[in-house]
């Protein structure tokens, strides 16, 4: 009798455990066992299963639950890794003329290669590229980060810098700012070579008007808070924040708009009149506008520090093109002409800067992490740039958390899409990089990549190093052209 009933229990389960197999949900991809950041609250949280199906993330979860509901073709073992979200890098530029093309587009695998899943575009001279890598990513014709671009800058007329829509009166901005939306730019970069202070604001308000986020380079003659008040939605460069800390900005951008002080004289009466209770103020409204700012500050510190600090044998070179190695002549050349003088007031110049940056955070500024890297900024590096500014931003004064935040969370708080990216959770994008260290604890863990999902995709180390090898194997083999 026994035995009839263990033999009939027995057929029963063997035809239940194929239907309960069956009833598992289906996934793409399972994250076991992984230690999820928690980025906004500083936290962590172990033994997690992250679930994806397609490019989102469909369910986070305890592993000992979560891992028997759901099977996928692709299972990665986390063994306790750390996994945040994609990293953003929010002011890159592509340029240097058609000829470099090519080299440009390279610079795309390396962003991924260092767990840059999305990227903001502040304008060059290669726009009508730009644009079209954007739609390529997107239909997943070109393998790349997430590409948010402003198109071609908006600028007066016969500007220095090549590819910009000009405009010499307000008719002039009105046709540069339609075709901005005729080319769907994500936002608009407005910058001061020759446009005409008052043209500058026009831009501003003109675009708010249009519902256009915008960004700039800020015209000496006019006051910071001048550009708030248009409606400049981000600060881009930390000299422009440490700007509007000076008690006395006003008279000063009065006088270098009359012609009665030069930019040098102006930027020295800029340096020695920082006001903390000034910045503070401005700063705070910064954050009750919702007005952001990237500083950029490593860019600007590789050349402060040139004299001390040489780059030219770096080993990151050899994943950079020979046109746009070339495109760094200048700033270097003119660096290397500084007298002694002149090169610790760049040092100088440098730490005063740098101290707002915990101001700006203490006030409650969105600060979006950005490396200006790209073409002629000077050793600035896609992709592992980023990691040496987040470095910088820990060393002056924020805390590993807070960098984080400014690298994951900040360009979709701009963006208005944190309901999509900046977090480990449910409903999010699968743009996901899982390191070997906690990231909280040291911000230089993000460096330590074992894994990077984009949009779904796993690229694990050896795809990585896949990516990097061949980025290594094109600028060689570029090399030995020009010396054939």
């Amino acid at each position: 009798m026994k035995t009839t009933l263990s033999l009939a229990l027995s057929g029963l389960l063997l035809a239940v455990a194929p239907a309960a197999l069956a009833a598992r949900s289906t996934a793409d991809v399972l994250i076991r066992h992984a230690t999820v950041v928690d980025v906004e609250h500083g936290s962590t949280r172990p033994g997690q299963t992250v679930v994806i199906r397609g490019d989102d993330i469909v369910a986070v979860g305890d592993d000992k639950t979560l891992a028997g509901q759901w099977r996928a073709a692709t299972t990665i073992d986390a063994k306790n890794r750390y996994l945040i979200p994609g990293l953003w890098d929010m002011h890159v530029h592509f340029g240097g003329g058609p000829a470099l093309i090519e080299e440009n587009k390279a610079l795309l695998p390396l962003y991924v290669a260092h767990g840059i899943t999305t990227v903001r575009d502040a304008s060059g001279d290669l726009a009508e590229q730009v644009l079209s890598w954007r739609g390529q990513i997107a239909n997943g014709q070109l393998f790349g980060p997430q590409l948010f671009t402003s198109g071609a800058k908006i600028e007066g007329l016969k500007p220095v810098w090549k590819g910009t829509l000009e405009a010499g009166d307000e008719a002039g901005v009105d046709a540069a700012l339609d075709r901005e939306q005729r080319d769907q730019v994500d936002f608009v970069k407005i910058t001061d070579s020759t446009l005409s202070p008052e043209l500058f604001l026009y831009a501003l308000s003109e675009a708010k008007k249009r519902g256009l986020r915008t960004s700039g380079h800020i015209p000496m003659a006019l006051t910071v808070g001048q550009a708030v008040d248009a409606g400049i939605s981000s600060i881009e460069h930390l000299d422009y924040a440490f700007k509007a800390g000076v008690k006395e900005e006003a008279a000063i951008a009065a006088d270098f708009a009359a012609g009665r002080i030069d930019r040098a004289e102006a930027n020295r009466r800029l340096s020695a009149g920082f006001d903390r209770d000034t910045a503070m103020a401005a700063y705070r409204r910064f954050a009750a506008l919702g007005v952001a700012v990237t500083p950029t500050l490593d860019g600007g510190r590789i050349l402060d520090f040139l004299d001390s600090e040489p780059h030219d044998n770096d080993a990151y070179l050899a994943y950079i093109g020979p046109g746009l190695r070339k495109t760094y002549e200048w700033r270097v050349e003119r660096a290397a002409k500084a007298t002694p003088a002149q090169i610790q007031a760049r040092h100088e110049g440098y730490a005063e800067v740098a101290k707002v940056l915990p101001m700006l955070q203490q006030a409650g500024v969105n600060i979006m992490a950005g490396t200006d890297a790209g073409f002629l900024n000077s050793y600035n590096y896609p992709g592992i740039g980023l990691h040496n500014e987040l470095k910088l931003y820990v060393r002056e004064g924020l805390t590993p958390q807070q960098a984080l935040v400014a690298a994951t969370r900040a360009g979709p708080q701009w963006f208005g899409t944190l309901h999509r990216y900046g977090a480990v959770e449910a409903g999010k994008a699968a743009d996901l990089v899982l390191l070997e260290r906690n990231p909280l604890q040291d911000i230089e863990a993000t460096r330590a990549i074992d894994t990077v999902i984009l949009r779904g995709q796993v690229l694990d180390r050896a795809a990585l190093d896949a990516l990097l090898t061949e980025a290594k194997a094109k600028v060689a083999a570029w090399d030995a052209g020009q010396t054939r």
